[in-house]
Protein backbone atom coordinates (compact mmCIF):
# COMPACT_ATOMS: atom_id res chain seq x y z
CA UNK A 1 0.00 0.00 0.00
CA UNK A 2 2.82 2.43 0.90
CA UNK A 3 4.52 1.71 -2.40
CA UNK A 4 1.36 2.60 -4.36
CA UNK A 5 0.92 5.80 -2.33
CA UNK A 6 4.52 6.85 -3.08
CA UNK A 7 3.96 6.24 -6.79
CA UNK A 8 0.76 8.27 -6.68
CA UNK A 9 2.51 11.11 -4.87
CA UNK A 10 5.42 11.12 -7.35
CA UNK A 11 2.94 11.28 -10.24
CA UNK A 12 1.03 14.07 -8.49
CA UNK A 13 4.15 16.21 -8.04
CA UNK A 14 5.19 15.60 -11.64
CA UNK A 15 1.77 16.83 -12.81
CA UNK A 16 1.99 19.91 -10.55
CA UNK A 17 5.46 20.76 -11.92
CA UNK A 18 4.31 20.34 -15.52
CA UNK A 19 1.23 22.49 -14.82
CA UNK A 20 3.44 25.24 -13.34
CA UNK A 21 5.87 25.26 -16.28
CA UNK A 22 3.00 25.18 -18.82
CA UNK A 23 1.28 28.09 -17.06
CA UNK A 24 4.48 30.14 -17.04
CA UNK A 25 5.11 29.61 -20.73
CA UNK A 26 1.41 29.96 -21.58
CA UNK A 27 1.24 33.30 -19.77
CA UNK A 28 4.09 34.68 -21.86
CA UNK A 29 2.67 33.34 -25.13
CA UNK A 30 -0.89 34.53 -24.41
CA UNK A 31 -0.05 38.06 -23.23
CA UNK A 32 2.54 38.65 -25.95
CA UNK A 33 0.12 37.34 -28.62
CA UNK A 34 -2.18 40.32 -28.04
CA UNK A 35 0.29 42.55 -29.89
CA UNK A 36 1.99 39.79 -31.89
CA UNK A 37 -0.78 37.93 -33.73
CA UNK A 38 1.57 35.34 -35.20
CA UNK A 39 1.93 33.86 -31.69
CA UNK A 40 -1.80 33.10 -31.56
CA UNK A 41 -1.91 30.88 -34.64
CA UNK A 42 0.13 27.98 -36.00
CA UNK A 43 3.03 29.71 -37.70
CA UNK A 44 6.79 29.73 -37.99
CA UNK A 45 6.96 32.57 -35.44
CA UNK A 46 4.90 30.58 -32.95
CA UNK A 47 6.98 27.41 -33.44
CA UNK A 48 10.35 29.14 -33.08
CA UNK A 49 9.19 31.21 -30.09
CA UNK A 50 7.77 28.11 -28.39
CA UNK A 51 11.02 26.19 -28.98
CA UNK A 52 13.15 29.10 -27.79
CA UNK A 53 11.15 29.44 -24.59
CA UNK A 54 11.46 25.71 -23.82
CA UNK A 55 15.22 25.49 -24.47
CA UNK A 56 16.15 28.76 -22.74
CA UNK A 57 13.77 27.99 -19.87
CA UNK A 58 15.42 24.62 -19.20
CA UNK A 59 18.85 26.28 -19.31
CA UNK A 60 17.96 28.88 -16.67
CA UNK A 61 16.09 26.36 -14.52
CA UNK A 62 19.35 24.39 -14.39
CA UNK A 63 21.21 27.55 -13.40
CA UNK A 64 18.85 28.86 -10.72
CA UNK A 65 17.03 25.76 -9.51
CA UNK A 66 13.77 24.01 -10.22
CA UNK A 67 10.43 23.75 -8.44
CA UNK A 68 11.75 21.57 -5.61
CA UNK A 69 9.18 22.00 -2.85
CA UNK A 70 9.90 20.07 0.32
CA UNK A 71 13.66 20.58 -0.02
CA UNK A 72 13.80 24.37 -0.16
CA UNK A 73 11.81 27.10 1.53
CA UNK A 74 9.21 29.02 -0.43
CA UNK A 75 11.16 32.29 -0.76
CA UNK A 76 14.30 30.72 -2.29
CA UNK A 77 12.07 28.85 -4.75
CA UNK A 78 10.30 32.11 -5.64
CA UNK A 79 13.61 33.95 -6.13
CA UNK A 80 15.09 31.14 -8.25
CA UNK A 81 12.09 30.61 -10.50
CA UNK A 82 11.46 34.37 -10.87
CA UNK A 83 15.03 34.96 -12.06
CA UNK A 84 14.84 31.96 -14.41
CA UNK A 85 11.56 33.25 -15.85
CA UNK A 86 12.89 36.82 -16.15
CA UNK A 87 15.91 35.83 -18.23
CA UNK A 88 13.84 33.36 -20.27
CA UNK A 89 11.25 36.04 -21.02
CA UNK A 90 13.89 38.57 -22.05
CA UNK A 91 15.78 36.18 -24.35
CA UNK A 92 12.56 34.90 -25.94
CA UNK A 93 11.27 38.48 -26.30
CA UNK A 94 14.43 39.53 -28.16
CA UNK A 95 14.08 36.48 -30.43
CA UNK A 96 10.45 37.45 -31.11
CA UNK A 97 11.41 41.04 -31.96
CA UNK A 98 14.02 39.70 -34.40
CA UNK A 99 11.34 37.49 -35.99
CA UNK A 100 9.13 40.58 -36.38
CA UNK A 101 11.85 42.34 -38.35
CA UNK A 102 10.69 41.92 -41.94
CA UNK A 103 12.63 44.74 -43.60
CA UNK A 104 16.34 44.23 -44.38
CA UNK A 105 17.34 47.46 -42.67
CA UNK A 106 19.16 48.28 -39.45
CA UNK A 107 16.25 50.57 -38.58
CA UNK A 108 13.64 47.81 -38.83
CA UNK A 109 14.46 46.17 -35.49
CA UNK A 110 12.35 47.69 -32.71
CA UNK A 111 11.66 46.78 -29.10
CA UNK A 112 7.86 46.81 -29.14
CA UNK A 113 5.38 45.36 -26.62
CA UNK A 114 7.51 46.21 -23.58
CA UNK A 115 4.34 46.74 -21.53
CA UNK A 116 3.14 43.24 -22.41
CA UNK A 117 6.54 41.82 -21.46
CA UNK A 118 6.36 43.50 -18.04
CA UNK A 119 2.75 42.39 -17.51
CA UNK A 120 3.66 38.84 -18.47
CA UNK A 121 6.50 38.75 -15.94
CA UNK A 122 4.35 40.15 -13.12
CA UNK A 123 1.64 37.56 -13.73
CA UNK A 124 4.27 34.82 -13.85
CA UNK A 125 5.70 35.93 -10.49
CA UNK A 126 2.22 35.76 -8.95
CA UNK A 127 1.80 32.23 -10.33
CA UNK A 128 5.20 31.23 -8.90
CA UNK A 129 4.28 32.65 -5.46
CA UNK A 130 1.00 30.69 -5.39
CA UNK A 131 2.68 27.45 -6.45
CA UNK A 132 5.65 27.89 -4.07
CA UNK A 133 3.62 28.52 -0.93
CA UNK A 134 0.83 26.18 -1.99
CA UNK A 135 3.24 23.40 -2.95
CA UNK A 136 5.22 23.58 0.28
CA UNK A 137 1.98 23.78 2.25
CA UNK A 138 0.70 20.62 0.56
CA UNK A 139 4.03 18.82 0.94
CA UNK A 140 4.25 19.45 4.68
CA UNK A 141 0.60 18.53 5.16
CA UNK A 142 1.43 15.13 3.68
CA UNK A 143 4.86 14.72 5.29
CA UNK A 144 5.68 15.14 8.96
CA UNK A 145 9.17 16.37 9.93
CA UNK A 146 11.78 13.62 9.74
CA UNK A 147 13.07 12.30 13.04
CA UNK A 148 16.75 13.27 13.15
CA UNK A 149 19.82 12.14 15.05
CA UNK A 150 22.88 14.40 15.21
CA UNK A 151 26.23 12.67 15.68
CA UNK A 152 29.02 15.11 16.50
CA UNK A 153 32.09 15.69 18.64
CA UNK A 154 31.63 18.93 20.64
CA UNK A 155 29.20 21.64 21.70
CA UNK A 156 30.70 24.03 19.13
CA UNK A 157 30.12 21.55 16.30
CA UNK A 158 26.61 20.86 17.58
CA UNK A 159 25.77 24.58 17.60
CA UNK A 160 27.03 24.91 14.05
CA UNK A 161 24.93 22.09 12.56
CA UNK A 162 21.84 22.88 14.69
CA UNK A 163 21.88 26.45 13.40
CA UNK A 164 21.47 25.07 9.88
CA UNK A 165 18.86 22.44 10.75
CA UNK A 166 16.66 24.93 12.62
CA UNK A 167 16.20 26.84 9.38
CA UNK A 168 14.17 23.84 8.18
CA UNK A 169 11.92 23.02 11.13
CA UNK A 170 9.19 21.67 8.85
CA UNK A 171 11.60 19.18 7.30
CA UNK A 172 13.54 18.00 10.33
CA UNK A 173 12.87 17.36 14.03
CA UNK A 174 15.91 16.87 16.26
CA UNK A 175 15.15 13.90 18.51
CA UNK A 176 18.62 12.54 19.34
CA UNK A 177 22.03 14.10 19.96
CA UNK A 178 24.95 11.70 20.22
CA UNK A 179 28.65 11.86 20.91
CA UNK A 180 30.36 9.73 18.26
CA UNK A 181 32.19 7.89 21.08
CA UNK A 182 28.96 6.73 22.76
CA UNK A 183 28.58 2.99 23.30
CA UNK A 184 24.91 2.97 22.19
CA UNK A 185 25.59 5.10 19.10
CA UNK A 186 24.33 2.67 16.45
CA UNK A 187 21.33 1.66 18.53
CA UNK A 188 20.22 5.31 18.67
CA UNK A 189 21.07 6.05 15.03
CA UNK A 190 18.82 3.14 14.02
CA UNK A 191 15.80 4.92 15.55
CA UNK A 192 16.08 7.97 13.28
CA UNK A 193 14.83 8.68 9.76
CA UNK A 194 17.79 10.96 9.02
CA UNK A 195 21.27 11.24 10.49
CA UNK A 196 23.47 14.36 10.48
CA UNK A 197 27.17 13.55 10.96
CA UNK A 198 29.22 16.64 11.77
CA UNK A 199 32.92 16.93 12.65
CA UNK A 200 33.39 13.22 13.26
CA UNK A 201 36.65 11.29 12.54
CA UNK A 202 36.64 9.73 9.09
CA UNK A 203 36.91 6.14 10.29
CA UNK A 204 33.86 6.50 12.56
CA UNK A 205 31.95 8.41 9.89
CA UNK A 206 32.60 5.60 7.42
CA UNK A 207 31.14 3.04 9.82
CA UNK A 208 28.04 5.18 10.45
CA UNK A 209 27.52 5.70 6.71
CA UNK A 210 27.74 1.96 6.07
CA UNK A 211 25.25 1.28 8.87
CA UNK A 212 22.81 3.91 7.55
CA UNK A 213 23.10 2.63 3.99
CA UNK A 214 22.39 -0.91 5.18
CA UNK A 215 19.31 0.24 7.13
CA UNK A 216 18.03 2.77 4.54
CA UNK A 217 18.53 5.82 6.76
CA UNK A 218 19.08 9.21 5.10
CA UNK A 219 22.58 10.63 5.65
CA UNK A 220 24.04 14.14 5.75
CA UNK A 221 27.69 14.74 6.60
CA UNK A 222 30.03 17.71 6.33
CA UNK A 223 32.71 17.21 3.65
CA UNK A 224 36.44 17.03 4.28
CA UNK A 225 39.25 17.66 1.77
CA UNK A 226 39.26 13.95 0.90
CA UNK A 227 35.58 14.14 -0.05
CA UNK A 228 36.11 17.16 -2.31
CA UNK A 229 38.94 15.36 -4.13
CA UNK A 230 36.76 12.28 -4.51
CA UNK A 231 33.85 14.35 -5.89
CA UNK A 232 35.99 15.58 -8.76
CA UNK A 233 37.57 12.16 -9.44
CA UNK A 234 36.80 10.08 -12.54
CA UNK A 235 36.13 6.37 -12.67
CA UNK A 236 38.72 4.26 -14.48
CA UNK A 237 39.32 0.60 -15.13
CA UNK A 238 42.90 -0.66 -14.98
CA UNK A 239 42.28 -3.89 -16.86
CA UNK A 240 39.43 -5.13 -14.64
CA UNK A 241 40.44 -3.22 -11.50
CA UNK A 242 38.18 -0.29 -10.52
CA UNK A 243 39.95 2.92 -9.46
CA UNK A 244 39.12 6.60 -9.02
CA UNK A 245 41.55 9.12 -10.53
CA UNK A 246 41.73 12.65 -9.09
CA UNK A 247 43.70 15.03 -11.31
CA UNK A 248 44.90 17.69 -8.86
CA UNK A 249 47.21 19.49 -11.25
CA UNK A 250 46.82 23.18 -12.10
CA UNK A 251 44.25 24.32 -14.63
CA UNK A 252 45.21 23.85 -18.27
CA UNK A 253 46.47 26.71 -20.45
CA UNK A 254 43.20 26.63 -22.43
CA UNK A 255 41.16 27.00 -19.23
CA UNK A 256 43.27 29.92 -18.02
CA UNK A 257 43.07 31.73 -21.38
CA UNK A 258 39.29 31.29 -21.58
CA UNK A 259 38.86 32.48 -17.99
CA UNK A 260 41.03 35.55 -18.65
CA UNK A 261 38.99 36.44 -21.75
CA UNK A 262 35.77 36.04 -19.77
CA UNK A 263 37.12 38.23 -16.95
CA UNK A 264 38.28 41.04 -19.22
CA UNK A 265 35.16 41.15 -21.39
CA UNK A 266 32.76 41.06 -18.43
CA UNK A 267 34.71 43.69 -16.48
CA UNK A 268 34.65 46.10 -19.43
CA UNK A 269 30.97 45.53 -20.24
CA UNK A 270 29.82 45.78 -16.61
CA UNK A 271 32.03 48.82 -16.04
CA UNK A 272 30.26 50.63 -18.90
CA UNK A 273 26.75 49.48 -17.90
CA UNK A 274 27.21 50.46 -14.25
CA UNK A 275 28.93 53.78 -14.91
CA UNK A 276 25.88 55.78 -13.68
CA UNK A 277 26.11 53.94 -10.34
CA UNK A 278 29.81 54.83 -10.10
CA UNK A 279 29.02 58.52 -10.64
CA UNK A 280 26.11 58.65 -8.15
CA UNK A 281 28.07 56.69 -5.53
CA UNK A 282 31.14 58.92 -5.86
CA UNK A 283 29.04 62.08 -5.49
CA UNK A 284 27.15 60.69 -2.45
CA UNK A 285 30.33 59.57 -0.65
CA UNK A 286 32.15 62.87 -1.30
CA UNK A 287 29.15 64.99 -0.35
CA UNK A 288 28.58 63.14 2.93
CA UNK A 289 31.90 63.80 4.67
CA UNK A 290 34.32 65.04 2.01
CA UNK A 291 36.56 61.99 2.45
CA UNK A 292 38.08 59.60 -0.06
CA UNK A 293 35.73 57.90 -2.54
CA UNK A 294 37.60 54.60 -2.66
CA UNK A 295 38.73 52.34 0.15
CA UNK A 296 41.86 50.24 -0.34
CA UNK A 297 42.88 47.27 1.73
CA UNK A 298 45.54 44.56 1.43
CA UNK A 299 44.14 41.14 0.53
CA UNK A 300 45.58 37.77 -0.53
CA UNK A 301 45.17 36.22 -3.98
CA UNK A 302 46.88 33.52 -6.12
CA UNK A 303 49.76 31.78 -4.25
CA UNK A 304 49.34 34.20 -1.34
CA UNK A 305 50.36 37.26 -3.34
CA UNK A 306 49.23 40.45 -1.60
CA UNK A 307 47.35 43.13 -3.53
CA UNK A 308 45.19 46.16 -2.71
CA UNK A 309 41.48 45.57 -3.25
CA UNK A 310 39.33 48.56 -4.27
CA UNK A 311 35.88 49.28 -2.87
CA UNK A 312 33.62 52.28 -2.52
CA UNK A 313 34.28 53.66 0.96
CA UNK A 314 31.32 52.77 3.17
CA UNK A 315 32.89 53.57 6.57
CA UNK A 316 34.13 56.67 8.32
CA UNK A 317 37.80 57.41 7.83
CA UNK A 318 40.46 56.90 10.50
CA UNK A 319 38.55 54.25 12.46
CA UNK A 320 39.64 50.85 13.75
CA UNK A 321 39.85 48.19 11.03
CA UNK A 322 38.02 44.95 11.86
CA UNK A 323 35.20 42.84 10.45
CA UNK A 324 31.77 44.47 10.34
CA UNK A 325 29.31 43.80 13.17
CA UNK A 326 25.55 44.36 13.46
CA UNK A 327 24.63 48.07 13.76
CA UNK A 328 28.26 49.05 13.19
CA UNK A 329 28.51 52.80 13.89
CA UNK A 330 31.52 53.09 11.56
CA UNK A 331 29.29 52.69 8.49
CA UNK A 332 28.19 55.96 6.82
CA UNK A 333 24.67 56.63 5.51
CA UNK A 334 25.69 56.26 1.84
CA UNK A 335 27.67 53.19 2.92
CA UNK A 336 24.58 51.48 4.35
CA UNK A 337 22.80 51.80 1.01
CA UNK A 338 25.81 50.63 -1.00
CA UNK A 339 26.29 47.61 1.27
CA UNK A 340 22.61 46.72 1.16
CA UNK A 341 22.55 46.61 -2.65
CA UNK A 342 26.12 45.17 -2.81
CA UNK A 343 27.34 47.98 -5.04
CA UNK A 344 30.29 48.80 -2.78
CA UNK A 345 32.07 45.91 -4.52
CA UNK A 346 31.92 47.48 -8.01
CA UNK A 347 35.44 49.02 -7.95
CA UNK A 348 36.82 45.48 -7.81
CA UNK A 349 36.25 45.50 -11.57
CA UNK A 350 39.46 47.56 -11.60
CA UNK A 351 41.25 44.72 -9.76
CA UNK A 352 39.96 42.29 -12.39
CA UNK A 353 41.28 44.46 -15.23
CA UNK A 354 44.65 44.74 -13.45
CA UNK A 355 44.84 40.95 -13.13
CA UNK A 356 44.76 40.89 -9.31
CA UNK A 357 41.40 39.14 -9.22
CA UNK A 358 39.14 37.00 -11.36
CA UNK A 359 35.40 37.43 -11.80
CA UNK A 360 34.71 34.06 -10.13
CA UNK A 361 36.88 32.63 -7.38
CA UNK A 362 37.41 32.47 -3.61
CA UNK A 363 36.61 35.63 -1.69
CA UNK A 364 39.74 37.79 -1.10
CA UNK A 365 40.15 37.67 2.69
CA UNK A 366 41.82 40.27 4.88
CA UNK A 367 45.39 39.28 5.71
CA UNK A 368 44.55 39.19 9.43
CA UNK A 369 41.74 36.70 8.76
CA UNK A 370 43.94 34.54 6.52
CA UNK A 371 46.57 34.19 9.25
CA UNK A 372 43.94 33.49 11.93
CA UNK A 373 42.12 30.91 9.79
CA UNK A 374 45.34 29.12 8.80
CA UNK A 375 46.35 28.82 12.46
CA UNK A 376 43.11 26.93 13.14
CA UNK A 377 42.78 25.27 9.73
CA UNK A 378 46.09 24.81 7.83
CA UNK A 379 44.18 23.60 4.73
CA UNK A 380 42.73 27.12 4.35
CA UNK A 381 45.77 28.02 2.23
CA UNK A 382 44.56 25.60 -0.49
CA UNK A 383 42.02 28.20 -1.64
CA UNK A 384 44.96 30.40 -2.71
CA UNK A 385 45.71 28.00 -5.57
CA UNK A 386 43.60 30.31 -7.78
CA UNK A 387 42.98 34.04 -8.00
CA UNK A 388 40.53 35.63 -5.60
CA UNK A 389 37.12 36.35 -7.12
CA UNK A 390 34.41 38.99 -7.07
CA UNK A 391 31.82 36.22 -6.82
CA UNK A 392 31.87 32.47 -6.20
CA UNK A 393 30.26 29.61 -4.28
CA UNK A 394 31.11 31.06 -0.86
CA UNK A 395 29.94 34.57 -1.82
CA UNK A 396 26.63 33.27 -3.21
CA UNK A 397 25.75 30.53 -0.73
CA UNK A 398 27.68 31.66 2.32
CA UNK A 399 26.76 34.21 4.96
CA UNK A 400 28.66 36.58 7.20
CA UNK A 401 28.60 33.96 9.98
CA UNK A 402 29.59 31.00 7.76
CA UNK A 403 32.47 29.17 9.43
CA UNK A 404 35.95 29.30 7.82
CA UNK A 405 35.85 25.54 7.24
CA UNK A 406 32.51 25.71 5.40
CA UNK A 407 33.83 28.60 3.29
CA UNK A 408 36.92 26.53 2.50
CA UNK A 409 34.80 23.56 1.38
CA UNK A 410 32.77 25.78 -0.96
CA UNK A 411 35.93 27.26 -2.44
CA UNK A 412 37.55 23.84 -2.83
CA UNK A 413 34.48 22.48 -4.65
CA UNK A 414 34.76 25.40 -7.07
CA UNK A 415 38.50 24.86 -7.62
CA UNK A 416 38.23 21.11 -8.18
CA UNK A 417 35.13 21.29 -10.42
CA UNK A 418 36.15 24.37 -12.40
CA UNK A 419 34.85 24.94 -15.91
CA UNK A 420 33.99 28.04 -17.93
CA UNK A 421 30.35 26.92 -18.02
CA UNK A 422 30.38 26.70 -14.22
CA UNK A 423 31.80 30.25 -14.05
CA UNK A 424 28.97 31.51 -16.26
CA UNK A 425 26.45 29.68 -14.09
CA UNK A 426 27.85 31.27 -10.92
CA UNK A 427 27.83 34.72 -12.52
CA UNK A 428 24.10 34.37 -13.25
CA UNK A 429 23.46 32.98 -9.75
CA UNK A 430 25.07 36.09 -8.23
CA UNK A 431 21.75 37.87 -8.89
CA UNK A 432 20.23 35.76 -6.09
CA UNK A 433 22.54 37.47 -3.55
CA UNK A 434 20.79 40.78 -4.23
CA UNK A 435 17.47 39.20 -3.22
CA UNK A 436 18.66 37.32 -0.13
CA UNK A 437 18.04 39.04 3.20
CA UNK A 438 20.19 36.68 5.31
CA UNK A 439 23.54 36.81 3.51
CA UNK A 440 24.85 39.24 6.16
CA UNK A 441 23.21 37.37 9.02
CA UNK A 442 25.14 37.43 12.27
CA UNK A 443 25.55 34.34 14.43
CA UNK A 444 22.78 33.79 16.97
CA UNK A 445 23.00 31.22 19.73
CA UNK A 446 19.63 31.71 21.50
CA UNK A 447 17.86 28.91 19.63
CA UNK A 448 20.79 26.49 19.73
CA UNK A 449 21.36 26.71 23.49
CA UNK A 450 18.58 24.25 24.30
CA UNK A 451 20.50 21.54 22.40
CA UNK A 452 23.21 20.39 24.78
CA UNK A 453 26.12 18.14 23.83
CA UNK A 454 26.81 15.51 26.47
CA UNK A 455 30.21 13.95 26.14
CA UNK A 456 30.06 10.16 26.28
CA UNK A 457 31.70 8.41 29.18
CA UNK A 458 32.31 5.36 27.05
CA UNK A 459 35.08 5.54 24.47
CA UNK A 460 34.09 2.53 22.40
CA UNK A 461 31.23 2.25 19.93
CA UNK A 462 29.67 -1.01 18.94
CA UNK A 463 28.19 -1.35 15.46
CA UNK A 464 24.92 -3.23 15.26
Amino acid sequence: MKRELKKFESTMWLCIKLLLYILLMGTFMFIMSRENRALGVLSRTMGITFSTYCVVGLLFLNIYGRYDVGRRKSKPIIYSLSLAVLFTDVVTYIQLMIMNTITPSIYAFRLDSLGSLLLSFLVQVMIIIVFAYGGNGLFFTIHKPESCCIVTSSQESLDNIVRGILKYKKQYKIDYIMDYKAKNLFETVGKADTVFIHDVPLDVRSRIVRFCYKNKINIYFNPEIEDIVEMSAKYYLLDDVSVLNANVKAWTMEQRVMKKLLDMSLAIVLGILTSPIWIVSAIAIKAYDGGHIFFKQKRATLNGRVFEVYKFRTMKEHVENHSVTDDDDRITKPGKILRKIRMDELPQLINILKGDMSFVGPRPEMLENVRAYEDQLPEFRYRLRVKAGLTGYAQISGKYNTSPKDKLMMDMIYIEEFSILRDIQLIFQTAIVLLKSDSTEAFRTNETRKYIFKEAQETKTEEQ
